[in-house]
């Protein structure tokens, strides 16, 4: 399946967004990954393989990656973002509404029915692209296995 890919875009201060996965930095994506509270101990191969199977995009400055979202989808009904982040140091620079807007507004993005994310700490962010509660959480259900990067046998085959 092909789909159309924005073109990437510079902001003002010269960060570069763009949706070329051959941009992101598997090292980057994988080292804050796997230490956030909601992927701790993520192995690289699972990285890699969920930026495979995703729409993924990322910001860098300077040729460094400093920010990346990934959003799970099947262009029609349905998206769920998620992996979202900007490492610390460049924090407050309007980078994570960057991402967002430039999920929303990808064309082969338009008309879905829901999209849906999970957070901890960032409603303030999402509430201002239209993200709200679960108006009927008891709808919704979920198979969540929290530990599985602790319980299955790590791969020692490099990615």
């Amino acid at each position: 399946m092909h789909f159309s890919t924005p073109a990437p875009q510079v902001n003002k201060d010269g960060y570069l967004l763009s949706f070329d996965k051959d941009l992101l930095q598997l090292e980057v994506i994988h080292g804050f990954l796997r230490e956030v509270y909601w992927s701790r101990g993520i192995p690289k191969q699972v990285v890699k393989k969920a930026i495979e199977h995703s729409l993924c995009l990322g910001i860098y400055a300077e040729g460094k990656q400093v920010a990346f979202a990934r959003l799970i989808t099947d262009y029609a009904t349905f998206a769920y973002l998620c992996d979202v982040f900007v490492l610390e140091d460049y924090r407050g620079k309007g980078l994570s509404k960057w991402m967002l807007q430039a999920f929303r507004s990808h064309p082969e993005l338009q008309g879905l029915r829901r999209w849906m994310l999970a957070t901890e700490d960032a409603h303030s962010l999402y509430t201002q692209f239209g993200f709200e509660p679960l108006p009927h959480p008891e709808r919704f259900m979920q198979l969540h296995t929290p530990d599985i990067y602790h319980r299955q046998p790590q791969s020692t085959e490099e990615v």
